[in-house]
Order: C-alpha cells, then structure tokens, then sequence
C-alpha cells in the first residue's frame, strides 16, 4: 500500500483503470475483473463520465455507470477508493475523434451530479478535471470544484495533464491530491518541471497508460490486431513505420524480461514503480488473467543496470505520444483574463 501524494489516501500499489469498460469489455466482463481486482487487495478504481464516447449512439458515462452496478450488487463500495473525471465533450461525429474540454463553474456542479447518479453513490474520493479548459482561468474550474467538496460529493480533488504553473495555480485555491498524466517507458515528457512542482507541493503523481497503450506488453505484433474503432489506430506511436520501429524497443525490455522470468508488461510497470512511491499507476484491463500478471509486477526489483537500460529506450521512440500536442500540458486563460 502506499499513499497518493500528500493527501493521505491509501491506496494499492497497483490500481485499474476502468476505460474500456462499457466499451471493449461487457458488463460481465467488467465485474468479473472489479471482482478479482479487489479480491485480491486493490481498491483503487479511475473512470471517467466521458468513457464510451467513441461508441456511436452513447454520449458517455457508460464505464460509470457498469461500476454503479457493481457497487449495488457487490456490496464493496466502502472497499474502494473511487475516481473520476468531467470536462471532456465530444464534438462531431464519433470517427471524426472530435473533442473539447469544458471547465466552467457551471458545467463542474451539473458533471458531479450525472456522476454520482451513474455510479450509485453519494461522493466519489477522488475528482479530476479531466483537461483543464484554455478559456476558463483554472481558479475558477478548481473554485467550483472545491465547492463540490464543502457540499460532501467530492473528498480529494485532482487535474490531469495540467503544466506545472497550472498545477500551482490550482494548489493556491484548494489542495490537489493528484495530477493524472501518461508516464510510461516510452512517455516521461513530465520528468522535470511537471513532476519536481508535483513532489515540491505534495501532488501525487497517478499515470495512465503504464504500458504505452499495450504496445509494451509485447502482445501487439500488427496494427492489424487493432479493431476498427480503437483509437490507436489514430495514435502517432502506431502509425506505419512508427509502430515497427517502437515495436523493436519492446525486444530490449523483453530481454530485461526474460531474465527475471516475466513479461515485458510486467517490467514496464515495475519501471514505473520503482520512479517513486508517490506514482500509482492505473493499467487498464478486460481480462482476469492480465490483471493478476499486472499485479505480480508489484513483486520485481529491478536492478540499477536494469533501470538504466529500460531508461535509455525513450530517447529512441519514434513519433509524439499524440497527435494533438494542445492535448496535453495545458495552460489556462490568466485568472485576471
């Protein structure tokens, strides 16, 4: 167990991501993975009401509501530490990949309200604004936001993909527990300003996409394996000549991975791990069995040779980790306008 930042959480080493649900993984399906995940002593789940948008005729929400139901059949609410996130919208048709942000005061009160609603519950532990908004000074995002707080729906507040001056800025309205952000192997564009202002001010650190969006599990021999509507498919990383020029890196850390007797997957996430007992990371799964081989990743010390060598690879990846730069590390409008 350890805590998230400064805020006193206590959370698994390892926690899930509950992107997929609703969208490549089934109701069923779903449980069965929350069954197993906090079966086994994790109690850390991240969804967000904009998960399931892709899916034509669903305008999100749908990985929450799937863990509402969870909860009302399980009976493990007070088993978990429950995350999720507001201020993604969808724009124009699904394949299009259309998307904008809102953090208006306004929209803050209405997204809690569908959140709680979808999940069956009266406060959730943890709530991201999921992009900060350029047009909106974060002040007043993270001012409503800890209004949600002081009305008892909301206990920790926390930004995602914000720049460091953001995440100062919302720090001086209200204490931020986490900073969400992509850090893997193959993405750590936050070491530096981003994560050193983060440990300064006591802000966890909660990565998304550990294992560089499957590509590091070594299980992605061809883009071909990708379904029609995955979003990798739009990704730079995964892109002709890209894809098999990163998929190449991932023999390195299957070398790592084969002394220790695992998998490239599980030495990625134990790279991670060892970066600091204030990262949690979320991987994502819809299979039981991938999640306990995540789990055992918690257990592998990597030597400093071996930290060395998987810390090289992501000076050699090829292409950005998005296509939208503006996507991430966002900045918002001064709050004196």
């Amino acid at each position: 167990m350890t805590t998230i930042g400064a805020s006193g959480i206590e959370v698994s080493r390892l926690c899930l991501g509950a992107n997929v649900f609703g969208w490549t993984a089934d109701r069923d399906t779903s449980f069965a993975v929350l069954d197993a995940f906090t079966s086994a002593g994790g109690n850390f789940v991240d969804t967000s009401d904009s998960y399931m948008w892709r899916v034509p005729g669903n305008s999100g929400g749908e990985s929450e509501t799937i863990i509402g139901e969870w909860f009302a059949t399980s009976g493990r609410r007070d088993d978990v530490v429950l995350a999720t996130k507001f201020g993604i919208l969808r724009v124009g048709p699904v394949a299009e990949g259309q998307r904008q942000v809102d953090g208006r005061p306004e929209y803050v009160r209405a997204s809690i309200d569908g959140s709680l609603s979808r999940l069956g519950v009266d406060h959730v532990d943890l709530y991201y604004i999921h992009r900060p908004d350029p047009d909106v000074p974060i002040e007043e995002t993270i001012g409503a936001m800890a209004e949600l707080v002081a009305a008892g729906k909301v206990r920790h507040l926390g930004v995602s993909e914000a720049a460091a001056d953001t995440i100062r800025r919302a720090v001086a309205v209200h204490p931020i527990a986490a900073l969400q952000t992509e850090y893997s192997l193959f993405s750590r564009d936050i070491e530096g300003d981003i994560l050193d202002t983060c440990r300064e001010l006591g802000v966890g650190i909660v990565p998304y996409s550990p294992l560089g969006r499957g590509l590091l599990t070594g299980t992605i021999a061809s883009t071909d394996q990708l379904g029609e509507r995955d979003f990798r498919r739009m990704n730079p990383r995964f892109a002709d000549g890209a894809f098999d020029a990163n998929r190449a890196l991932v023999d390195e850390v299957r070398a790592v991975a084969d002394a220790h007797g695992a998998t490239p997957g599980q030495i990625a996430l134990a790279w991670v791990l060892a970066q600091g007992d204030d990262l949690v990371p979320i991987p994502g799964t819809k299979r039981v069995p991938y999640l306990e081989e995540n789990a055992a990743a918690a257990s592998i010390t990597l030597s400093a040779d071996d930290l060395a060598r998987l810390s090289s690879l992501s000076s050699k990846i090829s292409g950005p980790r998005t296509a939208d730069p503006n996507w991430i590390n966002r900045t918002t409008r001064p709050a004196d306008g």
